[in-house]
């Protein structure tokens, strides 16, 4: 046969090929509106899932094509689908904690707070230690009748309860109130010195008004009864069931020890982590550092349900505590400056020790001195080991006040800006008495500006600091209002990031500051399916309605696992 009577056969042989029916997928998601956070096709209507992946994403028409005699169909019925949310930053043992324990959250006044505790009190055992979290003095809408330093001290607390030891963690976990009883347990008198990086405040006779600031909150956390494993148990579930319920489909743990991590990994094992934790060590646990150098970053465990290849360092404190350690001292406390909660010599060598061994160093920074400080010695730590830091992805978390000198620095460094959007809603009232106008206007929450210059945010909550609510923090991306939606237009409104960028942010960025960018984090061919699915489309709505978005349905590895 001739080769010009073979080309036609060839040519339907072609033909056929092409028109043949692609292999039938487990699961179809059709009839939707698909964001999808991937330039090349950012819009479309319907997804294809095989195996816990995407197989095709499209039209209805071309899903439809792998629909087999076996394949799931899900007719979404115009509702919204997104790349699974990923939380940026949170304590996900805090949040089942706070599920707990007495939630202070929502109190909107000390009078309030004392209630609820007392409350707890009755139904608990006399001596039993009452364990609270998320009071917050400049939240409050009446201000309590004894004050030192701007902040409550013990004595009605402790007239109220005075047969349980209570302890009580600032919302930004920075500080603590303590009453009399668990004072006199752990020692706490006038006698008592500050631990370096921290303060036990004093009244002026010299005795303890119960507010212990940064480090000074462990004399009285460290004596507090261990937690048993059935309690971590229960609270790692809690938090789960929270996280799957805000539509979260990979959480930033910022911050674990050896305990924590085998309740994580005894869930891990049983199928029940279903959410995918990316978990930092206490980079203050030598014998952690130590155990986790000798065996390397744990990457892509349990079917990439858990990643241990990070390390959380603390250079400062928190702003509503006046712990943020700043260049300039606080405008509204003549001669403080914050705290340098960890030695930066400490931080420098951790630093050098985790990039030899190939961990990403994750610290805590707020303040615009905390900032700088840790930006130095990231430089200096790059500048030694040229050949081992060219993809680190080195981060500081929270990054909330920079000095406007060193706001390119992190692009220019590669280091990574982890966030908390929410942050700037809540405390933006008030942050403005701690650093004046200029300082706000130039320096703090300053999104846009670092992305235009490069950086890549990576958005979250700080659970239980804040609800572990991404949509909450989406909506203050992008309008810069409190929930409250206060002011009109938003505070430093030239900051807003747009909504591809908020969405982003909660996506492929935070996987990218997984390193997981090329799993997960968007939806493409041949990532894992992670979905978030809402009732509304909040790229297009008025920004007051993204408020009153609900989380329909949460979908990980293609399976539902929350279904509102």
């Amino acid at each position: 046969m001739t080769c010009t009577k073979l080309l036609p056969l060839f040519l339907i042989l072609l033909i056929f090929s092409c028109q043949q029916k692609p292999e039938a997928a487990d699961l179809l998601l059709i009839n939707a509106t698909v964001y999808t956070a991937n330039d090349a096709l950012p819009k479309t209507d319907a997804i294809a899932v095989t195996d816990g992946r995407v197989t095709m994403v499209g039209t209805n028409q071309e899903i439809m094509a792998y629909k087999g005699d076996s394949t799931s169909v899900m007719d979404m019925n115009g509702k919204f689908i997104y790349p699974g949310f990923i939380e940026g930053h949170a304590h996900i043992m805090g949040v089942g904690a706070n599920l707990i324990n007495v939630d202070l959250m929502g109190a909107q006044s000390y009078h309030e707070v004392i209630e609820m505790v007392k409350k707890r009190a009755n139904k608990t055992p006399e001596g039993e230690w009452i364990i609270g979290r998320g009071w917050h003095q400049d939240k409050w809408n009446q201000t309590p009748e004894r004050l030192f330093k701007g902040f409550p001290t013990h004595h009605k607390l402790s007239e109220a309860v005075p047969n349980h030891p209570v302890f009580l963690k600032h919302a930004s976990g920075h500080a603590s109130l303590a009453n009399a009883r668990a004072m006199e347990l752990a020692g706490v008198n006038k006698n008592t010195a500050n631990p370096n990086g921290g303060e036990v405040f004093k009244d002026v006779s010299g005795q303890p008004t119960g507010l212990l600031n940064e480090t000074a909150s462990g004399l009285v956390s460290g004596i507090i009864p261990a937690e048993t494993q059935e309690l971590k148990a229960r609270k790692l579930q809690l938090a789960i069931d929270e996280c799957l319920k805000n539509g979260i489909v990979g959480l930033h743990q910022a911050g674990s020890g050896f305990e924590d991590i085998g309740v994580f990994e005894d869930f891990a094992k049983r199928g029940d982590l279903k959410l995918r934790l990316h978990v930092m060590l206490h980079g203050r646990d030598s014998a952690l550092l130590n155990a986790y150098y000798e065996k390397g970053p744990q990457i892509g465990l349990y079917d990439q349900h858990l990643n241990i290849r990070s390390i959380k360092l603390y250079a400062d404190g928190a702003l509503g505590s006046r712990g943020a350690w700043l260049l300039e001292e606080y405008t509204d406390a003549e001669g403080v400056h914050g705290h340098n909660v960890t030695p930066m010599s400490e931080i420098e060598a951790i630093v050098k020790s985790g990039l030899e061994n190939g961990f990403q160093m994750c610290t805590h920074a707020i303040g615009d001195r905390a900032n700088r400080e840790v930006l130095d010695i990231y430089e200096r730590a790059f500048e030694s080991k040229p050949t081992i830091s060219k993809d680190h992805r080195f981060r500081i978390e929270h990054s909330q006040h920079i000095h406007p000198e060193d706001i390119p620095r992190f692009a220019e460094l590669g280091v990574i800006p982890a966030m908390q959007a929410i942050h700037m809603s809540s405390d933006r009232p008030w942050a403005i008495d701690r650093l004046g106008k200029e300082r706000i206007e130039n320096g703090a929450y300053m999104w846009s500006q670092l992305i235009d210059n490069g950086s890549k945010i990576v958005n979250g909550t700080d659970a239980p600091v804040e609800p572990v609510s991404a949509l909450a923090s989406f909506y203050a991306s992008v309008s810069r209002r409190t929930l409250q939606g206060k002011p009109e237009g938003g505070y430093e409104p030239t900051q807003k990031m747009t909504r591809a960028e908020a969405l982003k942010s909660y996506t492929l960025w935070p996987a990218y500051g997984a390193f997981m960018e090329d799993q997960t984090g968007s939806i493409e061919v041949e990532k894992l399916a992670d979905f978030t699915i809402l009732d509304q489309d909040i790229m297009t709505i008025p920004e007051e309605e993204i408020l009153n978005t609900k989380v329909l349905m949460t979908i990980i590895d293609g399976e539902v696992v929350y279904r509102n």
